[in-house]
């Protein structure tokens, strides 16, 4: 019996940490590893952000649409999930939400980094 809760423990646990993979992935631009959405459109931070708080709202999240997470997202690692107070989570790395930006077109698009200078692609460590 043992075995068996176990095993549905290590499979929920896998089941778990494959959502979270889902949702993102690691990728080389230029020769910098950096973090993209599942379809491979670059991640940004906001330096007006605090750790596990995201501050980009109404048209600001309309521009730089943050990086979902599921309602029963598990945080994994240095993937953590941040509470909206829209009521939707969304997730961020190494404290700081994510987003995308509406003005890259295609993966591997960076047109975001640098704007305002206060967004920056995530970079992989």
């Amino acid at each position: 019996m043992k075995s068996i809760t176990a095993g549905l423990a290590a499979l929920l646990l896998s089941t778990a940490a494959s959502f979270a993979a889902e949702a993102w992935k690691e990728a080389d631009v230029g020769g910098t590893k950096i973090y993209t959405d599942a379809n491979g459109m670059t991640l940004y931070t906001y330096d007006k952000d605090e750790k596990g708080k995201s501050n980009c709202y109404d048209k600001c999240a309309t521009n730089w649409p943050p990086l979902k997470a599921e309602a029963d997202a598990k945080a994994e690692g240095e993937w953590t999930i941040v509470d909206r107070t829209d009521g939707t989570k969304m997730w961020a790395y190494e404290g700081k939400p994510l987003y995308t930006f509406i003005k890259d077109k295609k993966a591997g698009d960076v047109t975001g980094d640098g704007v305002g200078e206060v967004w920056h692609i995530a970079k992989a460590d």
